[in-house]
Order: C-alpha cells, then sequence, then structure tokens
C-alpha cells in the first residue's frame, strides 16, 4: 500500500468513527432527551471534532509530521467550515421533510471530501516523511 493510499484508508477510518460518535450522539440526544435535530447536531459535531482531529494527526496524516498545536488550530478551523456546511445542508434536508437520520447520514459523507482536501493540503502540512 502506497504512503498516500495508506493516508486515504486511514482518513476513511478515522471520519467513520467520528461520524459514529457524531450520528450517536444526535441519535442518544434527540431519541432520548427530546433535543431539537439541529441543536443536536452541534453536540455531536462537538464530542465528534476532538475523535477526529486525533485519529487524523496520529493516524492519517502522520508522515506530514505536522506540529500537533498548528494543526490544531487549523483543523478546528477546517472543521468549523465543514460543520457550517453540514449544519446547513442538515436544516435544508429537514425543511424537505427527510427523516433526520437520514438527513445527518447524507450531510456527513458529503461533507467529507472538502474535509479531507482541506487537512492534507493545509491543516497537517508538515514535512513529508521521506
Amino acid at each position: 500500500m502506497t504512503p498516500a493510499q495508506r493516508r486515504l484508508a486511514w482518513f476513511i477510518a478515522t471520519g467513520c468513527a467520528a461520524a459514529a460518535v457524531h450520528f450517536g450522539v444526535v441519535v442518544v440526544l434527540v431519541g432520548r432527551f427530546g433535543v431539537q435535530p439541529l441543536l443536536a447536531n452541534v453536540a455531536g459535531w462537538l464530542v465528534a471534532v476532538g475523535v477526529s482531529f486525533v485519529g487524523h494527526l496520529r493516524l492519517s496524516f502522520a508522515d506530514q509530521q505536522a506540529p500537533a498545536a498548528r494543526s490544531a488550530r487549523r483543523f478546528v478551523l477546517v472543521s468549523a467550515l465543514g460543520f457550517a456546511i453540514n449544519e446547513s445542508a442538515y436544516a435544508v434536508l429537514l425543511g424537505s421533510g427527510a427523516g433526520y437520520r437520514i438527513a445527518l447520514a447524507a450531510v456527513l459523507v458529503g461533507v467529507a471530501a472538502i474535509t479531507y482536501l482541506l487537512s492534507r493540503h493545509w491543516a497537517f502540512l508538515g514535512t513529508p516523511a521521506p
């Protein structure tokens, strides 16, 4: 497996783990506590961003040897941008009558490509391993 393939595989695995955490938080908050889906989505993102950052720093982009503090700041910006797109698209889909689970799954997948590109080429930019 090439470094690029390994990076992408870890990105997908980390993204799936973070998305599962995000999705789980939303489902619990909506289903058990009656929290509105858009508000629950904020809580889901806040929990998942930590999972995502650690996984991407240690696994997905470890070969880039990016400084952790700088990467954390940049990744929070990338993640916040992704979340803004996520929340906007989620509101539109909910307004169209889509179920909250299907709508959430769709927007989580849709934002992943943007997040990968910005993370790879900016947030975790460092000195690649030889």
